[in-house]
């Protein structure tokens, strides 16, 4: 009897083991997979659409067709978007046609900066020749010059070289801008993690892991710190010059050290696409920026998902806690408001855009 009572006691302890172990096995999850919806219950409210009219400084559009135009301004009036800067505008007969697309359907509610191309840099004249084709863009209707990240990342000069952002030979481009009066909106490198160890401490691990291509090793093509030092030389070097510093200069994680830039380079601002979700986990030390800097920040978005721009009105207008970002992988935190004064806001929203940006329609923002 003892044996028999034993070995039941011994059965029931396997069966507890295996439920429980199954038990376990089923709460396993990757840190993707893990998701939780909140608790907590504070006040706020969606803001899905802007308290002003907005200047869309950071968008790409490869379709400007009439038809696509018409698409685009019915989203647009639903934000309450008074222009959207479309800095995918190209060169030559590309960017004629956009613009003449623009001008014979809503002539005061897009814009297109012009492209350069980097092809051939070293060749005899190629200077002139660039600088001479970005006056014929802006004389076409180009408001300002784009540059992609491209620059410093992936072109090279006719000798297969990298070519350099402050490479001496692009310096008729940025003087061009200058004689032209129209700003530069520029994209240098990517955020810093990128270039970091992808292990425990890397607060973008998840995005690397999903998105592999955009990991790079230390050097890859050079150091993070030399390809953003290549930028600033060439804000530095052109005093004349409007730069847009695109996504905050990659320093919205570092807002003091973004002061500092802002305070030694009087010709650069920055734009905010890309970067909301640093400014929502810091609401107060993102406050008093804003309000230091209101004349040198722009609003943009980048990518163009109208169900996404909520989150930025909410981060910039609003004072509410702990809302969701939209996208994980690249913010795995919860956003909390600025709550701006409403000149900073308008400032933010347009009018730095209008002191920037040459020929736009003051009337669609003050009434």
């Amino acid at each position: 009897m003892r044996k028999e009572n034993t070995l039941k006691a011994l059965l029931l302890s396997l069966v507890f083991i295996t439920v429980l172990t199954t038990q376990m096995h089923s709460q396993e999850m990757s840190f993707e997979a893990y998701n939780p919806k909140s608790t907590l219950v504070v006040p706020g409210v969606e803001i899905k659409s802007a308290k002003y009219p907005f200047i869309d400084i950071h968008s790409h559009q490869r379709d400007m067709s009439v038809e696509k135009l018409t698409s685009l301004l019915s989203d647009m009036e639903v934000l309450n978007e008074g222009i959207m800067v479309n800095l995918s505008g190209g060169s030559g007969n590309s960017l004629k046609e956009k613009v003449d697309n623009i001008n014979k359907s809503y002539p005061n509610r897009f814009v297109v900066f012009a492209n350069v191309d980097f092809e051939g840099v070293g060749s005899s004249s190629w200077g002139d020749k660039a600088a001479s084709q970005l006056e014929q863009d802006i004389k076409n209707g180009a408001k300002g010059l784009k540059i992609y990240k491209s620059l410093g990342l992936r072109y090279k000069d006719s000798d297969g070289n990298r070519l350099a952002i402050d490479d001496p030979r692009l310096d008729p481009i940025w003087s061009k801008c200058a004689e032209m009066g129209v700003p530069v909106l520029i994209h240098a490198a990517d955020p810093k993690s990128f270039w970091d160890d992808m292990d425990s401490d890397n607060e973008r691990w998840l995005e690397l892991k999903t998105h592999p291509r955009r990991k790079r090793s230390a050097n890859d093509p050079a150091p993070w710190e030399q390809i953003i030092q290549e930028q600033h030389n060439v804000f530095k070097k052109h005093p004349n010059t409007k730069f847009i510093n695109a996504h905050m200069g990659w320093y919205a994680n570092n807002l003091k050290k973004l002061g500092e830039l802002l305070d030694e380079m009087p010709n650069m601002n920055v734009g905010i696409a890309a970067v909301i979700a640093e400014l929502g986990r810091q609401p107060q030390n993102a406050r008093a920026f804003f309000i230091s800097y209101q004349d040198r920040i722009l609003f943009g978005k980048d990518s163009w998902q109208p169900e996404e721009f909520p989150t930025y009105f909410r981060v910039l207008e609003s004072n509410d806690e702990y809302f969701p970002y939209y996208k994980k992988y690249h913010a795995f935190w919860a956003m909390y408001g600025l709550n701006l004064p409403d000149e900073v806001l308008k400032k933010v929203y347009y009018k730095n855009a209008l002191k920037m940006i040459p020929g736009l329609d003051i009337s669609l923002f003050e009434k």
